[in-house]
């Protein structure tokens, strides 16, 4: 579905970006991709990398609706996956949060409704579930605004869904590069804010081909949520070095014991399908059905019972030491 198509990634230097674009370059034989990013110097060093004839760099920020509403032109999908993501930061400069992540969000879909844009897909986190946090908090607002889209495109085609799922191994400033840059360093221990604490886990691979699914089975107004495992932090520390001690820490700033991706307040209105959940819009829209027991490529789900909530605490796929090592090994690869 994407030959000949233009796509365009906002954020599109980041790991999710770099992987996104790695991915269409070998299945697919896009028309353009647009890397949409404010950083000259992570351009410079993605065109190093990505230097294919259909790709376009557009220096610019989300919370530029001009410069947005400039790029997006021709454009079909759109994968928004710029964010303030840093859970401190957020928290310490809690204006920025919301410039870019709300009031961008909202400057994403206005140019992408004036420009006649087929799909978007915006990104969200388990950290807008039930959240606690500032930055969770505004992905959430993002989360609300993306799926309300909808119903004020008028008679523009443009639809607008929503990708929320966990942890990536990996992806810069996580917690496996953080550990492992301790012990490049010759740390004597590694340090785990606490004993108890859990986390989905997947691979950017695994992201990856989420989404690019999801612009199939997409009607618009959806939250997709990943089946994907969960992990123990001290497991994590232990599948890295099981030689090296660990210190409990203490829970930083609007950080979580446990992250949800599927609240119980939501239960009433959330299908599980084989591989995923859909979280489906509570609002009513004026031009389509909210029926999301069948999606656009045929495939069922079933709502799951009032009260069900996903959790990384409660999630019955938890990883052993052994299989976070070979799933980390795999998926850093």
């Amino acid at each position: 579905m994407f030959d000949n198509k233009s796509i365009l990634i906002t954020g599109g230097t980041g790991s999710f970006g770099k992987k996104y674009v790695q991915t269409l370059l070998s299945r697919y034989k896009p028309k353009k991709i647009i890397i949409y990013s404010r950083d000259e110097l992570k351009q410079f060093e993605m065109q190093q990398q990505y230097n294919s004839e259909c790709m376009r760099y557009f220096i610019g920020d989300v919370r530029d609706k001009e410069r947005l509403n400039r790029a997006m032109r021709g454009v079909d999908f759109v994968i928004h996956a710029a964010a303030m993501k840093q859970v401190p930061a957020a928290e310490y400069n809690p204006m920025e949060c919301v410039k870019t992540n709300i009031n961008g969000a909202e400057n994403v879909i206005d140019a992408a409704l004036n420009n006649d844009v087929e799909k978007v897909i915006a990104l969200s986190t388990d950290k807008a579930a039930n959240p606690i946090n500032l930055y969770g908090a505004t992905k959430l607002a993002s989360d609300k605004i993306f799926v309300a889209a909808n119903n004020i495109s008028g008679g523009h085609n443009t639809t607008f869904s929503v990708v929320r799922y966990g942890n990536v191994v990996g992806s810069r400033g996580s917690v496996l590069p953080y550990f492992q840059k301790l012990m490049a360093e010759g740390t004597d221990h590694l340090p785990i804010t606490h004993n108890e604490m859990t986390r989905f886990w997947i691979s950017l691979q695994q992201g990856v081909d989420f989404v690019l699914k999801n612009f199939e089975r997409m009607y618009g107004g959806e939250i997709f949520v990943p089946k994907i495992p969960s992990i123990r932090i001290p497991d994590l520390a232990t599948a890295v070095d099981a030689s090296i001690p660990q210190k409990e820490i203490g829970i930083r700033p609007g950080e979580k014991l446990h992250e949800i991706m599927c609240p119980a307040d939501d239960s009433y209105h959330t299908y599980e399908y084989q591989d995923h959940f859909v979280i489906a819009p509570t609002i009513i829209f004026s031009s389509r059905s909210n029926d999301f027991t069948v999606n656009a490529i045929g495939e069922h789900g079933k709502p799951v019972e009032h009260g069900f909530e996903y959790s990384s605490k409660d999630n019955p796929d938890f990883m052993t030491v052994e299989q976070i090592k070979a799933f980390n090994s795999q998926a850093c690869l």
